[in-house]
């Protein structure tokens, strides 16, 4: 094969980041990166999520299993802090829909000022 392996293994790269299998596979077919996803991409994603994990155990345990997913969806985010520690506080999926709804205005301001 190209890249001298017989295979990779993924495992907890995947929790909280699911681009890496279309990153991996651009790049076994290209030889380059793709771009990170975008704010509107990480939060689609995470509001799907929580929305699945809802449906599947409950508004309560849902909501509390989705909190350790956060520092993932977001990770390397400047300043993302504050809103991660509302989210884990939180215990409504309107709660969490509406800080992630902030969290994208508040991240497309300042891409647009930046």
């Amino acid at each position: 094969n190209r890249f001298g392996g017989d295979g990779i293994m993924i495992g907890r790269a995947a929790i909280g980041y699911p681009w890496i299998f279309n990153e991996i596979k651009h790049f076994l077919n290209f030889g380059t990166k793709l771009s990170p996803p975008t704010m509107e991409e990480r939060v689609r994603a995470t509001k799907k999520h929580v929305d699945f994990s809802v449906r599947w155990k409950g508004d309560r345990l849902g909501i509390f299993e989705m909190r350790r997913h956060y520092a993932s969806y977001f990770k390397g985010i400047p300043d993302f802090k504050p809103f991660r520690t509302r989210l884990v506080e939180v215990e409504t999926i309107a709660d969490v829909t509406a800080i992630l709804d902030e969290v994208m205005a508040t991240y497309t301001k300042t891409l647009l000022v930046a």
